[in-house]
């Protein structure tokens, strides 16, 4: 399982024979669509946390249609109530399996603040009503639909993926089990499910049990304790931490011939319940295991079973991308909602998804845990085709794309030049602490596709909403020159996150050198185009290795550059990260981890998590009394008075000030500079 190979297309299995029934126009939700299409029963039902909007930016929407197009009957109950199993019920038992997601998004994430306060709005239901969907929904969506039907359950989309393992609940402040274990599902597909959801779909559909399905890639599931593939697989115990017993997990990976068939041992759930320091090591070795070409299998103990993990998935090829995103979505809301907007359709509905992916490895982002390291990309001539469909059935479309990106903007068509080591490597990131020798980092297939894109007839202007990697972009000013020219609206966001070495380090991001050359490149080819541009950078308060002083040399660095952020960001801890292990552990996974290594300032307190996201709101009123009492306790008075050094005035203005709002890790908002 841990060699790349070329594997079967998703596209080449022979359709199963409901395929007969045709392509409906919205994958039904109610039992009256079912019989609108002939249908007396449904393959598969997608339970989502999400409304049901047609498009591939939607993950029960991609994966419905990429089953139907497989030939099965898919239908969706969307937010359903969980407070009884009734609603669990409304299309019937599935002829083959529940597949149950939270999302798009993590609930958890959907439902709370760093700070853990409850959210007031939900992106992903109509008029943004929050309070459809339950906290951890896909443990109790699995639950009820075990009690709805004896039928199988599989679990995806991210919040499953970056629970697949026990893992540290910053909403608890405890190390929780793996979500197999609680949800009581039958398997769990993690990353891109694609390849290993149309490969179990058919064998179910030939008559294997979900319960003998142990060999796809990407997936994990519960077994007793112990319990192995086939006699001749070895185990590596990698239960204690590295160095102990003179034991060296990562040079296990020089051993290619015992690669395929060894499973790693990670501390069990009840181990790291009881040792932060123990969960570091197993993030950092949960890490290590994340290149398809290498990694192996894991296994951790629960009590007297085991969720066993497989390797992850393959990535799919540019001709299986381009399928997927060229199914038969409808590109709209089901008409079960009438007029309601749902917000997040509102900001998709005329971008497009280029590529999925990522390799920069930032240490607070589990992206990588996910998607994968690998960029899938999908073919200019794809692009193009999304793009005339836009134009042509999405509603309002008023000749603008709003974005053509993915997780970030730039990293379409890059990759390791050399195959064979692209499988051997081993590191974090492929950019972090330099960009790796064997990146490819040509960015002419971007330049083709941007040019091409706003060429196309009644296409007036095509913007770049995803984030810049500008530390790649800056290694091709022709592609900055392109993106500055023709595709800015006025403001461009990056994400520099801090400007101190320290913090910087331990979020695996760039130094500010390579920011300040992507701003004067930046503002030289705005120049040159006539126009008046400004960059919108991104910061992070009190992630782990940040201390009270990084946080004031990034305000004086504000204030220096006359940057006032409207919005700002304190660290959350979300599973599966490396921060995560930082923030519970206050030990550096990023190196190995032993009871002497490398510890770091972790910042808890709620007084000084305010204080840190203080120092970005440098400039609010409210925010004074508590910079100068800090200011003074740091010994920078100096800092306090009603000069052009001073960082905040002596006096406070009447009144409360505008308080300080704070963005959900993934819908950040422009910053004003003044």
């Amino acid at each position: 399982m841990s060699v790349l190979h070329p594997p079967k297309s998703i596209f080449s299995y022979r359709k199963f024979w409901a395929y007969r029934f045709g392509v409906a126009p919205f994958l039904p939700m109610s039992r009256a669509e079912m019989e609108d299409m002939g249908w007396d029963s449904c393959d598969v039902i997608l339970i989502t946390g999400d409304a049901y909007v047609d498009h591939p930016s939607f993950g029960m929407a991609l994966i419905g249609r990429l089953l139907e197009a497989q030939g099965f009957r898919v239908g969706i109950i969307s937010q359903p109530d969980w407070r009884s199993v009734e609603d669990f019920r409304r299309l019937g038992r599935p002829n083959l399996y529940f597949g149950v997601t939270a999302g798009n998004m993590d609930s958890m994430v959907n439902h709370y603040t760093s700070e853990r306060k409850i959210r007031s709005d939900d992106a992903y239901t109509p008029g943004g009503m929050a309070g459809r969907r339950p906290d951890r929904a896909a443990t109790v969506y699995a639950q009820r639909a075990k009690e709805a039907y004896p039928a199988p359950v599989v679990l995806g989309s991210i919040e499953a993926s970056l629970r697949r393992l026990a893992h540290y609940d910053y909403w608890s402040d405890s190390a929780r089990r793996s979500i197999l274990i609680d949800s009581k599902a039958d398997l769990l597909i993690y990353g891109n499910a694609e390849r290993a959801l149309v490969e179990l779909t058919h064998r179910m559909a030939g008559g294997e049990s979900i319960r003998d399905i142990r060999d796809l890639r990407g997936t994990a599931f519960v077994v007793v304790e112990g319990w192995k593939p086939d006699a001749d697989w070895q185990e590596s115990d990698q239960s204690r931490l590295e160095g102990e017993d003179g034991r060296h997990p990562t040079r296990l990976a020089a051993k290619s011939e015992e690669r395929r068939k060894t499973v790693l041992r990670l501390p069990s759930f009840e181990a790291i319940k009881k040792s932060p320091i123990l969960y570091a090591h197993a993030s950092r070795i949960i890490h290590l295991e994340s290149n398809p070409g290498n990694a192996r299998a894991l296994a951790q103990a629960h009590g007297g079973r085991d969720v066993w993990v497989n390797p992850p998935p393959l990535p799919l090829t540019t001709p299986e991308l381009d399928g997927v995103y060229e199914l038969p979505y409808a590109r709209a809301p089901h008409p079960a909602y009438g007029a309601a907007k749902i917000p997040a359709w509102e900001m998709i509905r005329f971008s497009v998804n280029i590529m999925r992916g990522c390799f920069g490895g930032c240490a607070f982002c589990s992206l990588t845990e996910h998607e994968g390291r690998i960029i899938q990309s999908r073919s200019e001539a794809s692009v193009l085709r999304e793009i005339e469909a836009v134009r042509d059935k999405t509603p309002g479309f008023t000749g603008i794309i709003s974005d053509l990106g993915g997780p970030t903007a730039n990293m379409y068509r890059l990759a390791c030049r050399d195959k064979a080591i692209e499988a051997a490597c081993r590191r974090f990131s492929c950019i972090y602490p330099d960009i790796c020798k064997r990146l490819d980092t040509n960015h002419a297939p971007l330049i083709s596709l941007y040019r091409n894109a706003r060429a196309i007839p009644r296409v007036k202007k095509v913007l770049i909403g995803s984030g810049v990697r500008y530390d790649l972009a800056i290694r091709s000013p022709e592609y900055v020159r392109e993106l500055v020219t023709h595709h800015v609206g006025g403001y461009l966001k990056i994400a520099p996150e801090h400007t101190e070495s320290c913090p910087l380090a331990k979020m695996m991001k760039p130094g500010m050198e390579c920011y300040e050359r992507f701003s004067r490149l930046f503002m030289q080819f705005s120049q040159a185009a006539g126009k008046e541009q400004y960059l919108i950078p991104y910061f992070i308060a009190a992630h782990p290795g940040t201390s009270d002083e990084d946080m004031l040399n990034l305000a004086l660095w504000l204030k220096t550059n006359r940057f006032r952020p409207e919005q700002v960001q304190t660290f959350l801890p979300t599973p599966m990260a490396l921060a995560t292990a930082m923030w519970h552990s206050g030990k550096n996974p990023l190196k190995p981890v032993t009871k002497t290594s490398e510890s770091m300032e972790v910042v808890r307190a709620g007084k000084q998590r305010k204080l840190q996201k203080a120092f970005l709101r440098y400039h609010d009123p409210a925010n004074w009394p508590l910079l100068r009492e800090a200011l003074k306790n740091m010994g920078r008075a100096d800092l306090i008075g009603n000069g052009k050094r001073h960082l905040i005035p002596t006096f406070q203005p009447s009144g409360e000030g505008v308080k300080i709002r704070e963005t959900r890790p993934a819908a950040r908002k422009k910053t004003t500079r003044r």
